[in-house]
């Protein structure tokens, strides 16, 4: 009996051992879990922006101001990221017969082809401080006809 309980002694620090050795490990995974998630959903998110602002860009009574304002406020109820850090890029390209509207979808015309392109600079949304992402963006392009 006593030679149990010697034994039992003997790795009474073991576990803690064990737990300072795994537990940084642990958390890095857990918080790389964390941030490749976050990376997801605000790429959906920017997706999403530039989808809806191609569609909005194409109707009637639109204008590059409106459309990325609407972008900026957006990105900022959904994802948290402030406007500055919102890039809007809209391209508006004439189609066949059509004079150029200078990229401005006020002046696009029935079939002109309007591309919006929308990007935010990951370390601007990431909630882990640190360089893993750093000076990436996540970016959406999205292309519709005017109506």
């Amino acid at each position: 009996m006593k030679q149990l309980m010697t034994k039992r002694c003997d790795r009474r620090g073991a576990a803690l051992v064990e737990m300072a050795l795994v537990l940084p490990i642990f958390f890095a995974v857990v918080l790389g879990i964390v941030e490749f998630g976050r990376a997801m959903m605000v790429s959906q998110m920017v997706t999403n922006a530039a989808r809806e602002a191609t569609r909005l860009g194409i109707i009637d009574g639109s204008t590059n101001s409106s459309v990325e304002t609407w972008v900026e406020s957006f990105l900022a109820d959904s994802t948290n990221v402030s406007a500055n850090d919102v890039t809007v890029t809209i391209t508006v390209v004439a189609a066949a017969g059509n004079d150029d509207p200078n990229n401005q979808v006020g002046n696009a015309q029935a079939r002109d082809l309007v591309t919006v392109n929308v990007s935010v600079p990951f370390d601007k949304v990431s909630y882990v401080p640190g360089s893993y992402l750093n000076g990436k963006n996540l970016s959406a392009q999205s292309s519709m006809r005017h109506e």
